[in-house]
């Protein structure tokens, strides 16, 4: 897999210093600064510890089986075009090594959830969509009451409640919806789970 993340930070040279220091107990494969320049920190097949405690399907150790990815930007701002374009020509590069699925490129807050909400609304998930790097949902409608096993069978956890999956579903997908869950929300989620079932009995790349 490989988990996107932004460093909360707007310098990257700030988040270099945190990325190598080993007080913090934090590293990532790479980080990706404003004006696009990649630094690799971590070789692609070591362990790096961006990820920490969550999970995606049936991988519940997402540090031994990702590439982590830290792009330079503070939670708040847009995301450079340099930066993007750099993370595109990355993303192309980890995917011919390792024969990564565009469904298993996916955010902090998706194996995460309550607990991260990296890289946020303002990350660009369909533009990596349109590039086959990641996946976007068709715009239907679905059975509310299927919103969770769908959730599941796209590979979010089961011990998150609605709400809480709902806020992290909309976040990456449906950033500008409001209100409770609707025929929308369920319809996209279906539409991805149908497409891209997680392998519940795989925990690989």
């Amino acid at each position: 897999m490989v988990v996107i993340h932004y460093t909360a930070m707007a310098a990257a040279q700030a988040a270099l210093k945190t990325l190598c220091d080993p007080e913090t107990e934090v590293s990532a494969h790479y980080l990706i600064a404003a004006d696009g320049e990649v630094l690799s920190l971590v070789p692609e097949d070591l362990r790096a510890w961006h990820a920490g405690a969550g999970c995606w399907g049936a991988v519940t150790d997402v540090n031994s089986h990702s590439i982590g990815i830290e792009l330079a930007n503070d939670g708040f701002s847009p995301f450079a075009a340099a930066q993007m374009d750099a993370l595109t020509d990355l993303l192309k590069a980890i995917r011919a090594r390792w024969d990564i699925r565009p469904e298993r490129v996916i955010g902090h807050s998706d194996m995460a959830p309550g607990r991260k909400i990296d890289p946020g609304v303002r990350f660009d998930w369909r533009r990596l969509a349109l590039e086959g790097l990641a996946v976007w949902p068709a715009m239907q409608t679905g059975d509310t009451a299927k919103f969770m096993s769908m959730m599941r069978a796209f590979g979010y956890t089961a011990e998150a409640d609605e709400d809480l999956l709902l806020q992290v579903f909309r976040m990456r997908f449906r950033p500008a919806a409001a209100g409770p869950l609707d025929p929308v929300d369920a319809g996209m989620i279906t539409d991805l789970a149908r497409r891209f079932p997680v392998d519940v009995n795989a925990a690989s790349t």
